[in-house]
């Protein structure tokens, strides 16, 4: 049966080890994977837009050799005429070795998974999990701060409704001496099985308001937008999407090998003044995006260089 990747807990610490060695490994020698997945294809299966995650899939397989089919919406795909998840993993295993696929109904890959032949990648289901944004998460920290253990790092923003942040969080509980500071309005505090992990782990966190005030004790700030395709109600919207602006006082504020990552696309939470701040390491985080992929598509296609 194929190995899929639906939740970053699907590997062992090991194991992600591994993965981030081999992404390292190809960050330094491209020449070397470039025609590792030669006649192999990846399928993209997106039901809901996407730029980033999209082309970083697409970038990491021609990279790889390999070639990329698939489709950007869910208009673009049978699933307008009413076809169902389940029936197009089949079809779609016919005609290529590994997909990737986004959808907006939580579970879906997790349906996939179960019909399919080949490998599935969960790219991100409703507001759920993005397990391979945070294996770019993963990667970049321990690339720029050289382990992944005893870090103090804040979530700031749309923590309710972040797929990425939920994921991360998860993610980083299985390493010691993590400290979370979780930065957000009332209305959009994490979900409770989401404290009640990090409660069962004794893992010390603190939920607060502003973000002035626990800029000075972070070692990573991971800033996130307000999604607007997650709320039903536009008022609520409007009224949420400006309460927390990162510009260059409150970076001031912060120590000087903080690092700020944000998995994008960036609205107007990241003042563009920021952009030129080394601490900046959002468009970085995007490139690490590409090499996390290449590896994880090599590992499961269980492909060796």
């Amino acid at each position: 049966m194929p190995r899929h990747l639906l939740n970053p807990m699907d590997f062992s610490v090991e194991e992600l080890d591994k993965l981030m060695d081999l992404a390292g490994d190809i960050e330094r020698n491209p020449d070397k994977y470039a025609h590792a997945c030669d006649r192999k294809i990846l399928a993209t299966c997106f039901y809901e837009p996407s730029t980033r995650t999209r082309l970083s899939f697409e970038s990491a397989m021609y990279h790889l050799g390999g070639h990329v089919l698939g489709f950007s919406s869910a208009n673009s795909s049978s699933a307008a005429k009413g076809e169902s998840v389940s029936d197009t993993i089949r079809m779609i295993g016919c005609y290529a070795d590994i997909c990737a696929m986004r959808h907006p109904k939580e579970g879906a890959p997790l349906v996939a998974s179960e019909k399919a032949e080949i490998p599935v990648i969960n790219a991100g289901d409703g507001g759920h999990q993005h397990p391979t944004q945070t294996l770019t998460d993963l990667l970049t920290i321990r690339s720029t701060k050289g382990h992944l253990d005893h870090q103090t790092i804040g979530l700031c923003g749309d923590l309710k409704f972040g797929r990425t942040v939920h994921s991360l969080i998860e993610a980083l509980s299985r390493y010691e001496g993590m400290h979370f500071v979780l930065i957000s309005p009332p209305e959009l505090r994490v979900p409770e099985y989401i404290t009640d992990l990090l409660k069962e782990k004794n893992i010390p966190f603190e939920e607060v308001i502003s973000l002035d005030e626990a800029m000075p004790q972070l070692d990573i700030l991971y800033m996130t937008r307000v999604q607007r395709e997650r709320f039903f109600n536009e008022e609520d919207y409007i009224r949420m999407k400006d309460f927390y602006i990162l510009n260059n006082d409150k970076m001031a504020l912060a120590k000087e090998d903080m690092i700020v990552m944000h998995p994008l696309p960036r609205v107007n939470e990241i003042a563009l003044e920021v952009d030129s701040d080394p601490r900046a390491l959002y468009f970085k985080q995007a490139q690490y995006g590409m090499y996390i992929r290449m590896a994880l598509i090599l590992t499961l296609l269980e492909v060796e260089v």
